[in-house]
């Protein structure tokens, strides 16, 4: 992940673009908080951004606003594995709304960021996504999750000699068809 992370800075384009977000101390606290086993919250945001600014200029979308969006779509500051008291639904359903309104009380936010941060859980939170670069978002955060979480649930997977050996049974009786 490092690899990335040193390349994604090396755009310079993609870095003008979030450059004011970056330098925000509340943006900064995301990197306080784990999103996906060993990945923050600032890094798996900042990933994501990435891949949404690749997409949509590839595709001839407003990539300026969805790396901006993506950038602060979870930005809501909590260590989502514990429950507390003031918290009420599922982060899962809950964190797009908290992720706004943090964003939106420090910047501006256009019409298209905010969609993309409200519904970038789809279906999850059952609105349909406004924009096309909403869809880029979900599909852009699910991948990311998936990759953050790849390699530790392969190593527990992995772990477990019953999946060891139902692994070998499973490759055994492939090879025979």
């Amino acid at each position: 992940m490092e690899k990335l992370i040193n390349k994604i800075y090396e755009n310079t384009e993609f870095i003008d673009i979030i450059k004011d977000l970056l330098e925000n101390d509340t943006v900064k606290q995301m990197n306080n908080y784990r999103q996906h086993y060993e990945t923050s919250c600032f890094n798996h945001c900042l990933i994501a951004s990435y891949y949404c600014y690749k997409y949509c200029k590839k595709l001839n979308l407003d990539y300026i606003s969805c790396s901006r969006a993506a950038m602060l779509h979870d930005l809501f500051l909590y260590d989502w594995r514990k429950r507390e008291n003031d918290r009420k639904g599922l982060h899962a359903f809950t964190h797009p709304k908290t992720a706004y309104e943090n964003a939106s009380k420090l910047f501006t936010l256009n019409d298209k960021e905010a969609d993309i941060i409200l519904k970038h859980m789809w279906p999850v939170t059952i609105s349909l996504p406004k924009y096309k670069e909403s869809y880029i978002l979900t599909l852009v955060d699910k991948y990311c999750a998936l990759n953050e979480s790849y390699q530790e649930i392969y190593n527990r997977f992995c772990q477990k000699k019953v999946f060891r050996y139902a692994y070998v049974f499973f490759c055994l009786l492939f090879i025979r068809l």
